[in-house]
């Protein structure tokens, strides 16, 4: 009985068991509740094991299917990554490859990249969109882009398979002439938190009423690192850039870096990756690309 077990019936499980419900999953599905009901029905009667308990008005997974919705989900997972793979191979090298790079991610790594791509893959066109936090998931969740470089947000979503690429160190830093900047160190979340705070922001509704590193009540939102950049050098106030975008004016003065006392032992952190759909991996070209951003990132001098 268990070798009649198919995919189609795992994927029905597993949509019941994210969506909380029969109904839920067959609006997932694309189908009538009563068809998920049987469809599930009929594989605990193949397995032997029961999956949910309905007693309560919404089913809930009984200890073995907490057990048995792992397993569905890796083997689905490597059918999806089979399937997307074989189609690759069949499809061959792919003539455009579409990706979105977060805005913090250094430039200097992602050009000698770029330079390398297009000496090996000169007929393969590239489209790069930079972009922060959830703006950088969702053409990759969309499937508009082959994959995305991303940092800023913290997570992202099970269907996407991430690959480290390098660890940012992130640093608070004001104009020299900020009033921050005459405080001795390290400072409070009281000394900060009545100064202008300039908090990078994006077009996304992922991060919808989400906040990431703000310590202050008042913020100014941009959703361009350039702009933020030219507004701390111009002391309209304080706020986190990456440690090599400010390297050169922290060394010069112009920019000074504020202590924070609750920060972790070794800085601000920020570890970042290439990620894409587990159903849908970047083709050959796509591929080559991830591996010479991680090669290249490997060479990069040290994050401060």
């Amino acid at each position: 009985m268990l070798d009649g077990v198919t995919l189609d019936q795992m994927r029905t499980f597993l949509a019941a068991a994210d969506e909380g419900s029969f109904s839920a999953a067959g609006r997932k599905l694309g189908r009538a509740q009563s068809v998920v009901s049987q469809t599930l029905a009929n594989l605990e009667g193949q397995i032997g094991v029961r999956l949910f308990d309905r007693a309560a008005r919404l089913p809930v997974l009984t200890e073995a299917g907490r057990a048995l919705v792992v397993e569905a989900r890796e083997v689905a997972g490597r059918m999806d990554a089979f399937k997307a793979r074989a189609a690759s191979l069949a499809g061959g090298l792919e003539p455009e490859v579409s990706i979105v790079v977060d805005v913090l991610f250094p430039m200097a790594v992602l050009t000698h990249a770029i330079g390398d791509f297009q000496h090996h893959f000169p007929d393969t066109a590239l489209r790069i969109h930079v972009e922060a936090l959830g703006a950088v998931l969702q053409p990759v969740l969309d499937g508009r882009c082959a994959f995305g470089v991303l940092g800023s947000l913290p997570d992202a979503p099970p269907e996407l398979v991430r690959e480290r690429l390098i660890t940012l160190r992130m640093v608070q830093v004001a104009a020299a002439g900020h009033p921050l900047a005459a405080l001795p160190g390290p400072l409070s979340p009281e000394d900060v938190a009545g100064h202008l705070q300039l908090v990078l922001t994006d077009r996304s509704p992922l991060t919808q009423g989400r906040e990431f590193g703000v310590f202050s009540t008042r913020t100014w939102r941009l959703a361009d690192l350039g702009a933020k950049h030219a507004f701390l050098r111009a002391g309209l106030g304080w706020g986190g850039m990456p440690w090599d975008r400010v390297e050169a004016e922290l060394e010069a003065g112009t920019l000074v870096e504020l202590k924070m006392r609750d920060a972790p032992t070794g800085g601000y952190l920020m570890p970042m990756s290439a990620a894409h759909r587990a159903d849908t991996p970047p083709g050959p070209a796509g591929r080559w690309l991830i591996e010479r951003l991680k090669d290249t990132a490997e060479q990069c001098p040290s994050q401060g």
